[in-house]
């Protein structure tokens, strides 16, 4: 806990001392049945409507029976980039979450166990760490009855947690009444019960308590929500009224609350038989007048990528999200991995340029959805968004976006026109639109859509001079947008020994690293790219200006050890101080892990 202020030390018979903090972090592990979830997320949207910053991590099984699982949840009063190295207080259910964790607390630190289950702790980690065990599992039955036995300890946990912590009860009471709201009220009053049967518990009394120092974003209107949540909400606020897509993990979050959500506004979303389906429906809704959206994982983006081609070679506008996880195949589906971007920016045949776009976080999320949305209608292209497990899993708080600016119409215009070339070779920087079908042409020239090569109206052709001309014109579109692209800014000074390039979610370890590298002493700063196919103008002079540029990513070093992103800016700027700090191992970065890495490749 970090800038640890103590209150005076309690008298003899009075209430513990409560020291003051500026942040903490928790973490919860236990099974995935548990509802260790739901806890973090408890904890998360408390933090965020007490006007403090927060970010979590979680690690869930793929096996459909459940497994070990954790929720991390850093809260702070401050600015908040990660969800943290190293844990303050670690709540553990079982003698192998105990086991598996007890690393992740920090010396000192305390460890909350339920002794139902927790039966060996060596004496060494009664020194290192501060224990406080408690028959969890027992004191729920006693609580809320027999029914607590298989339920209600997360609840019950909870409540000690909010003791220990002096979080708001009334505050946590309403999210629990909002998370069974719909339901028998019988379920919110035994949570309730459970909650306060933790709250109140004499031995979480007799501990040490903390408290949040007041946040900094006092006074603002923040929300609290997940990356996925985000995303989609942002696709709303675009404009998209139709999207269709197959479920899996971690994609299936945002198909689903597409599919609630949508017909709120007027639109569907429709769950297909499979993946090729989806793309395929996407692409007719799109060619219809009003982008629409389609998205999975990796495996699913394999499947799509045909069809993703035939919208390049048509120039149609579509938005598909693709949510990483570790690969390939089916690899690793509940895993953190940025292994996909090979995929996005070159996958299929031919020469198929698209746009491929990362947002950084929970907040960007939104807004990247809508700046993707805008990119495929004025481009008349495919806009991947390439997010991550990383991010779409956890939770951020932010500021409530202002919905009277952000949101917009994009209902197709069936004004009446002379003529009209879908694909006219003399237009402005390649960049040409399609008419919505049944939009009036005067000429009677109506133009047809179709993947072979075509002419200026879609016929198909097998014109070599065509050929050159149209190839030339869907690439050229899109170097005209790199070249609009911002160039981004530096993180610390625009030059110096090491330049940490980082891309998706890896974005606030990084900088975190660099505050960190900083402090110590050390010329290390940060470069996030956000654009990433096409690059935009301005980063071979900001490279230049650097010893080392390492570039640190979630995937593998490949045959030449630079990883994905890595090995394309090699290549496209020809710059050997350009090197890979990738890894693998399907969890975020750490911060210590960022700064050891490059020690050791820069000494």
């Amino acid at each position: 806990m970090s800038d640890v202020t103590t209150a005076a030390p309690a008298q003899a018979g009075g209430d513990p001392e409560v020291s003051h903090i500026s942040e903490a972090v928790i973490r919860i592990a236990g099974n995935s049945q548990d509802g260790i979830q739901a806890i973090g997320g408890f904890l998360a949207r408390l933090a965020g409507r007490s006007e403090q910053e927060v970010m979590t991590f979680m690690t869930i099984p793929s096996t459909i029976s459940g497994g070990p699982s954790i929720f991390q949840v850093r809260i702070g009063s401050g600015e908040v980039l990660t969800a943290g190295d190293e844990a303050d207080m670690l709540l553990c259910f079982y003698q192998h979450s105990y086991e598996n964790h007890l690393g992740s607390l920090k010396a000192g630190g305390i460890v909350l166990y339920d002794s139902d289950h927790v039966k060996e702790i060596k004496p060494e980690n009664e020194t290192k760490y501060r224990h406080i065990g408690l028959p969890i599992s027992s004191l729920v039955v006693e609580a809320i009855g027999g029914t607590g036995r298989d339920k209600g300890k997360n609840v019950y946990s909870l409540g000690l947690i909010a003791k220990m912590f002096n979080l708001d009860v009334p505050k946590l009471h309403r999210l629990l009444n909002e998370r069974f709201a719909g339901k028998d009220p019988k379920i919110a009053e035994t949570a309730i019960t459970a909650f306060n049967g933790g709250y109140s518990h004499t031995l979480a009394t007799a501990a040490e308590l903390f408290k949040f120092k007041p946040g900094e974003n006092v006074g603002h209107n923040q929300i609290v929500m997940g990356g996925n949540e985000a995303l989609a909400y942002g696709l709303i606020a675009a404009g998209v009224r139709f999207g269709a897509g197959y479920p899996i993990t971690p994609w299936s979050d945002i198909m689903e609350l597409l599919r609630k959500e949508l017909p709120k506004y007027g639109g569907s979303f429709m769950q297909t038989e499979d993946e090729i389906a989806a793309v395929s429906m996407a692409i007719g809704a799109s060619w219809g007048g009003r982008v629409a959206v389609t998205g999975s994982s990796g495996p699913g983006i394999s499947l799509k990528t045909e069809a993703i081609g035939w919208a390049v070679m048509a120039e149609i506008p579509l938005v598909v999200v693709d949510v990483q996880r570790g690969g390939p195949s089916t690899g690793m589906p509940t895993n953190v991995e940025q292994s996909d971007l090979n995929i996005a920016c070159f996958g299929g045949h031919g020469d198929s340029p698209r746009v491929v776009i990362a947002p950084a976080s929970v907040e960007d999320c939104f807004y990247t959805a809508i700046e993707a949305v805008n990119i495929a209608r004025k481009y008349s292209t495919p806009v991947i968004i390439l997010t991550d497990q990383g991010i779409a899993s956890r939770i951020e708080a932010f500021p409530m976006p202002n919905l009277e600016t952000v949101c917009q119409d994009i209902s197709p215009d069936f004004t009446p026109v002379a003529d009209h070339k879908p694909y006219d070779l003399a237009a402005t920087d390649g960049i040409t639109r399609h008419i919505a079908p049944g939009t009036r042409v005067a000429s009677g020239k109506y133009p047809v859509v179709t993947g072979l090569e075509h002419d200026e109206l879609g016929h198909p052709t097998g014109s070599p001079k065509l050929h050159v001309q149209m190839t030339a014109k869907r690439r050229n579109k899109l170097k005209k947008l790199g070249a609009d692209l911002p160039t981004p800014t530096v993180f610390g000074p625009p030059e110096g020994q090491v330049l940490l390039v980082s891309w998706g979610s890896s974005k606030g370890p990084v900088e975190e690293a660099v505050k960190q590298a900083r402090a110590a002493g050390d010329a290390v700063s940060a470069l996030h790219i956000k654009y990433l196919n096409p690059l935009p103008n301005g980063l071979e002079k900001i490279f230049e200006a650097f010893s080392h540029v390492l570039v640190v990513e979630l995937n593998d070093e490949g045959f030449y050890g630079y990883g994905q992103l890595g090995a394309v800016l090699r290549a496209r700027y020809c710059n050997p101080q350009i090197l890979g700090l990738p890894k693998v191992n399907g969890l975020t970065w750490k911060i210590r892990e960022i700064l050891d890495r490059v020690k050791a490749m820069t000494k």
